[in-house]
């Protein structure tokens, strides 16, 4: 088939769809055997799944299930939840929103989509604009979304290892400002800065002082910082260290049901100042008429209602929080006398192991473990913009650690007995 610059480009593989491929073949397969550690499914919490079938009933008995299969909404999604959400969100941090501040798209994936190209690509002016992430690395789901090739610019980070209380091996990426910097100040290409909080792939959390001064940079240089908020707070709050979530008018503030536990539904959320809204709004028009309305149906009653949050603080926290405590518990266990190091956890549901002197790269250990019924990411796709031949590109390797603990151990003991 011979297609066109847009088809041959989002044709080839890639890592976001290698993770998907896995994730739905595992699924389909209903083999027992398989060991799923590379999916970013948020797992099943039955106090959370309960919630969500008894708002499911309760449209079903109010007959508003009709009204959200048989009727679109605006471009910019379900006019109910935004205003609910704009409330919820102004109650709890101050920030002055209304419903022109927020927009919906079929999940983060899609939103992203038309945020990058929207701010970075060919420009009218016949110029050539990139996104910037300060910190590598990033959500793999990223690196193919752009029209352009080369749209995305990406900065190694520090590596700090941790002094742990209980001798964990340990270690932390943090931003490298004096590279930030001067890249900003040499490259006028630069169009918006992009940074996830907590970061998957890593569960990295940057501190209230990164953003800050990532905000300040944005505002100095007159373009957009987009914080990716799909794990963070105030829903799902998978945050597990002292971060406060902040907005203005040229952050582009993006979050997620997905990780609430309705993946399926996707609906991606979008906070931003009333231009970009407006501008969603009509590449939503262009593309799919209207955003999915079952997500935002599903949740409204709950935000109206003031149940939301305290679903996420008392039941979705925890529930995370443990998950996080059995990952290091096991990693302390299994590797004690391995020179692999675990990224500090804290936020998200992901361990990224950095096998600081494994001969083994992180996709031949991939495919190993794929023979085996095991499945992770290897962590070179994560490291977008940043060139192959640094060698710790290739020696990290990302799980999901959502999953029971059985099933944790089995794969972390796979991996261990492929790099011993």
């Amino acid at each position: 088939m011979n297609y066109s610059n847009f088809g041959t480009k989002f044709t080839q593989p890639n890592g976001i769809t290698q993770l998907m491929e896995d994730l739905g073949s595992a699924n389909a397969s209903n083999n027992p055997n398989i060991v799923m550690l590379g999916g970013g499914n948020p797992a099943h919490v039955p106090q959370v799944n309960a919630v969500f079938l008894d708002e499911l009933q309760k449209l079903v008995a109010s007959n508003k299930v009709s009204q959200v299969f048989g009727l679109y909404d605006g471009p910019t999604g379900n006019d109910e939840f935004r205003a609910a959400l704009a409330k919820q969100l102004n109650s709890e941090f101050d920030w002055g929103l209304t419903t022109q501040n927020i927009a919906l798209g079929n999940g983060s994936q899609a939103n992203f989509f038309v945020l990058f190209n929207m701010l970075a690509g060919k420009m009218s002016d016949g110029s050539t604009k990139r996104i910037l992430f300060p910190l590598a690395p990033e959500y793999v789901g990223y690196a193919d979304q752009g029209l352009s090739d080369d749209m995305f610019v990406a900065i190694k980070p520090d590596i700090e290892i941790l002094n742990t209380p209980s001798g964990s091996k340990q270690f932390k990426y943090v931003i490298d400002f004096g590279s930030v910097e001067k890249v900003l100040a040499e490259d006028s290409s630069i169009s918006a800065l992009c940074v996830s909080r907590p970061t998957n792939p890593t569960g990295n959390v940057i501190t209230d002082e990164e953003v800050r001064h990532l905000d300040a940079l944005a505002h100095k240089y007159n373009i957009p910082l987009i914080i990716d908020n799909a794990y963070g707070d105030p829903f799902p709050g998978c945050i597990y260290t002292d971060a406060n979530l902040t907005w203005n008018s040229n952050i582009i503030l993006c979050m997620s049901l997905s990780k609430l536990g309705l993946p399926g539904l996707r609906t991606g959320i979008v906070v931003a100042n009333n231009e970009i809204i407006k501008a969603i709004g009509r590449v939503n028009g262009s593309m799919v008429l209207s955003p999915n309305a079952i997500g935002p149906s599903l949740v409204t009653r709950l935000i109206n209602e003031g149940e939301l949050l305290p679903l996420c603080k008392n039941t979705v926290l925890p529930f995370y929080k443990n998950k996080a405590e059995i990952a290091i518990n096991l990693f302390d266990e299994i590797f004690a006398d391995l020179p692999v190091y675990l990224h500090k956890l804290e936020g998200a549901f992901f361990m990224w192991l950095w096998f600081k002197d494994s001969k083994i790269t992180s996709e031949m250990l991939y495919q190993k473990l794929k023979e085996q019924n095991v499945y992770i990411i290897p962590g070179h796709n994560f490291f977008i913009g940043i060139d192959d031949s640094w060698e710790h590109k290739h020696q990290c390797v990302r799980i999901n650690y959502a999953n029971d603990e059985a099933t944790l151990r089995k794969g972390l003991e796979a991996i261990k007995a492929l790099i011993m």
